[in-house]
């Protein structure tokens, strides 16, 4: 069964690709394929999913010609235990112990578990966890790129530091202003969270560093004395480091690596959803097609869903008014074509992306400097009727919600999790793990822990294939996620057919999936409660 579902998967893939050659590159086009890319520049009938929306995923920008030509090339069949391997690879895990908030506020954070599958290689994907050291809260982000990951990666490192800086009080800035006038260590800012993954250390370069120091410089002259609040701050740090990323390439830069990195940042894009946790405040700003919700259970037991983001894309009438009122009526039927912003891009919402937001005339005069766009992977394309730009925005939506004690989990994750599974499925989900993970932990204060029972326990887990079992709750969306047949049920050889895909084939069926699930310190939540 797995070696024909595997290798049915592998043809399909294999002839629904066909290559175009253009003038200088290779494009693919999909013809049979379930995704569509978030980029578009060759038009396709589109495949349709859960809820009759397209495959909201996005494939390399060049074509990659796989070596395998024969069946007995591929080694199709994984174990389960190679299968658990590759979905835990990317597994992180941290409670919060030690978190003291500075306004005296409950630590409503208990812990989270986070992990990534890339079907893109180089995953486009990114998330970020850090508290804020010189104010309050925790920030998850989940960053999703498209047109290559240079964008999503700038973004997961450099958005934190804009929103913890928005939320400093006049006298801390002044300190960090003036350390860094006397040239004397800065302030720690931030302490991050780190993941498996991360491509570099999360830190500021010198030119970024010196573009954050102009926005605390402008901060400092509106003499707020407390600092922004954080729904100003999500809002203005969102804008502002994308009007950065899009200053940065227009400034002349002598070296010649960052000149190039400011290229590919500004040319891909990415999506971005950022929760904010200050005791009972829960914050959420989103610019994209990723997602945040809460998992809610009410005193009866009985537990539902609670969304906390929009998806900003054709689907959502909203957004279609949106961009209608910033255009010209004229504009009205070609600003949304083929459920894309001009007929090219999935998120109506996004950072980077220069192409649907500078002039004609100015994406020429950077292109025009002597990159070699190529070799960068940078597209040299006008979407048609361009006229009236920008057409995309940074701008995040923000959602507030005071935390309960029945507000028991939050989960962010990029589109590639929302395109196959309902928000009602997540949390049916990560409820089942929750209660297996009681049910199989044993109770040791009713019985003597010694050697002999903790042998007997493993034994009896292993015989019931319970040592499988994942123990984090973003491993299990994944694995979900790509192994879960039309009907909702996991099938394991779906599962292994999915990850035994090539790199090249491996887009056309499914997408980069990043999530993180935050639980609550109900107790913690509750005791602030009945302290009011």
């Amino acid at each position: 069964m797995s070696s024909t579902v595997s290798y049915w998967i592998l043809n399909s893939a294999r002839n629904g690709i066909a290559t175009l050659q253009g003038s200088r590159s290779l494009y693919s086009r999909c013809t049979s394929s379930r995704n569509e890319s978030k980029w578009k520049l060759f038009s396709w009938a589109p495949t349709t999913l859960k809820n009759n929306a397209p495959y909201d995923g996005f494939a390399l920008p060049k074509a990659y010609r796989h070596t395998s030509t024969e069946e007995d090339d591929f080694h199709l069949q994984l174990s389960p235990d190679q299968v658990n391997e590759v979905l835990r690879s990317g597994e992180s895990a941290h409670k919060i112990l030690d978190l003291v908030s500075i306004s005296g506020g409950p630590n409503s954070v208990l812990r989270f578990e986070s992990n990534q599958l890339a079907a893109n290689s180089p995953v486009e994907d990114r998330r970020g966890v850090a508290s804020c050291l010189q104010t309050n809260g925790l920030m998850f982000g989940i960053f999703d790129g498209h047109g290559g990951h240079a964008c999503a990666q700038a973004v997961s490192e450099r958005l934190f530091y804009y929103v913890a800086v928005s939320l400093m009080s006049q006298q801390t800035l002044e300190r960090l202003e003036g350390a860094m006038e006397s040239m004397k260590p800065m302030l720690p800012i931030l302490q991050w969270l780190k993941h498996p993954g991360d491509s570099i250390y999360k830190d500021v370069t010198s030119v970024h560093l010196d573009h954050l120091r102009v926005y605390w410089q402008e901060l400092l002259d509106l003499h707020v004395e407390m600092g922004l609040n954080i729904k100003e701050a999500l809002m203005y740090s969102f804008q502002r480091l994308d009007s950065d990323i899009s200053l940065e390439i227009q400034a002349p830069l002598e070296d010649e690596m960052t000149r190039n990195l400011s290229l590919q940042v500004a040319f891909s894009g990415a999506t971005a959803c950022v929760a904010h946790v200050d005791g009972v405040h829960l914050h959420v700003a989103n610019a994209g097609d990723c997602r945040a919700i809460l998992g809610v259970q009410e005193d009866s037991g009985m537990w539902s869903c609670l969304p906390l983001t929009h998806d900003h894309n054709a689907w959502n009438e909203a957004e279609l008014s949106r961009l209608k009122r910033e255009h010209p009526e004229s504009e009205d039927r070609t600003i949304i074509m083929e459920d894309r912003l001009l007929g090219v891009l999935m998120p109506c919402r996004a950072f980077g992306d220069v192409q649907l937001k500078w002039s004609k005339e100015l994406q020429r005069s950077v292109l025009e400097r002597g990159f070699d766009t190529e070799a960068l992977n940078i597209y040299q394309f006008t979407p048609p009727h361009y006229y009236t730009p920008p057409y995309l925005t940074a701008e995040p939506e923000v959602t507030y919600h005071r935390l309960r004690p029945q507000d028991k989990f939050l989960v962010l994750a990029s589109d590639g999790l929302w395109d196959v599974l309902d928000n009602e499925d997540v949390v049916r989900l990560v409820v089942e793990h929750l209660t297996e993970a009681s049910r199989h932990k044993p109770d040791l204060a009713q019985r003597p822990a010694n050697l002999g029972l903790m042998q007997s326990l493993l034994l009896q887990r292993k015989a019931q294939g319970l040592h499988a079992a994942d123990q984090n709750a973003a491993t299990r969306l994944i694995r979900h996620a790509i192994g879960n047949n039309e009907y909702g049920e996991m099938e394991p050889e779906r599962l292994a057919a999915m990850l035994t895909l090539p790199d090249d084939l491996a887009r056309m069926y499914r997408d980069d999936i990043t999530v993180t699930v935050v639980y609550f310190n109900s107790d913690s939540i509750n005791a602030y409660y009945k302290g009011v």
